[in-house]
């Protein structure tokens, strides 16, 4: 039950208090994505370094506590990876998220508060909302040129 606690604790002072939310002046490239079962939209816009680092990511939109949460661990969590390293925890998130890995398998600080969403299938949507967002932001995202 504690751990349950923490992952609940975790995801709403998140949503209560998200971390890096608001536009980003002069990114390099950004993307947005839309729930449309519920209604969640984020848009995520990021600076890359010229060593292919995430330099600086901000998000912006609404809906639930789970997506504004899951934005919000996002932004800390990408911040400083290169952008295969982001790649790669686009992919951990989404195989905890569903199911695909072991729950021991969790992601470390705040991140594992997302474990906990996947006992609600309805709501992984939500949480992987902005890291479809990411994904497409790195892969095939605006690039906006200097």
């Amino acid at each position: 039950m504690e751990l349950d606690e923490l992952y609940r604790e975790a995801i709403l002072d998140h949503a209560r208090h998200p971390r890096n939310f608001g536009d980003l002046e002069g990114c390099d490239r950004s993307a947005a994505a839309k729930n449309v079962s519920c209604g969640d939209a984020v848009r995520l816009s990021l600076r890359i370094s010229r060593e292919n680092r995430i330099e600086e990511i901000r998000f912006c939109g609404s809906g639930c506590a789970i997506s504004t949460a899951s934005a919000s661990l996002l932004t800390l969590a990408v911040r400083g990876k290169s952008v295969e390293e982001a790649l790669q925890l686009v992919e951990s998130v989404q195989r905890l998220l569903t199911g695909a890995s072991a729950p021991q398998d969790k992601l470390s600080g705040d991140l594992a508060a997302l474990a906990g969403v996947r006992r609600f299938p309805q709501r992984v949507s939500c949480a992987m909302l902005s890291w479809h967002a990411l994904e497409d932001a790195l892969r095939t995202g605006e690039t906006n040129s200097a």
